[in-house]
């Protein structure tokens, strides 16, 4: 199990991961939300062309109509995802505007990364969402087509534990939960990944 001590950045790094169950009840205010996107506004954008676009959501009936539109943990093959409950209290969903840029470059994952360490010193957690209904998602949302829907953020107060592992010998990277429903990530070591 890796370490939480070191530099401050570390320490949030470390405590950053993809958390998929929440204290439903607990809010996280649109303030919140602002400020994480503007974690993301002042982070790098490619050509400083900087066509990133936000659609924030902290109120239920909304966030409902988010959630319908995700799929949850493709290694967890016998879990649909986060019951009543235990979903997210807020999501940032990242557009990416046609009529800036044609292409996104690498935009969305620093975005994303500002925005989750932000959640973290916020005492929050989240998950990057890729699999998306993203038709649905612009009909529910009525997201005009200039619009290209990169990725959803769903934020809430983490309510399960997630620890990082090393890899086994096998090289096996699926996360996975034990017995008492504690969600591991293995990582490869620091050798494996350095080869020059």
């Amino acid at each position: 199990m890796y370490s939480e001590r070191g530099s401050i950045v570390r320490h949030l790094v470390v405590r950053n991961r993809s958390y998929r169950r929440f204290h439903q009840e607990s809010p996280v205010e649109i303030e919140v939300l602002r400020d994480m996107v503007d974690l993301a506004r002042l982070s790098a954008s490619a050509g400083n062309r900087q066509p990133l676009k936000y659609i924030l959501s902290c109120e239920p009936e909304k966030n409902n109509s988010i959630f319908s539109h995700l799929s949850w943990a493709a290694y967890l093959e016998d879990w649909a995802g986060p019951e009543a409950g235990e979903r997210p209290s807020a999501y940032i969903i990242i557009l990416g505007d046609k009529e800036i840029s044609p292409s996104f470059a690498c935009d969305h994952g620093i975005a994303c990364q500002s925005i989750l360490l932000g959640a973290v010193e916020a005492g929050l957690g989240g998950c990057v969402m890729a699999s998306i209904d993203r038709e649905g998602l612009r009909r529910a949302l009525q997201i005009p087509d200039r619009f290209e829907i990169l990725l959803v953020l769903a934020l809430g107060k983490p309510k399960e534990t997630v620890v990082i592992d090393a890899v086994e010998p096998s090289h096996d990277v699926k996360y996975w939960r034990d017995e008492s429903d504690v969600h591991h990530v293995p990582k490869r070591s620091l050798e494996e990944i350095i080869i020059g």
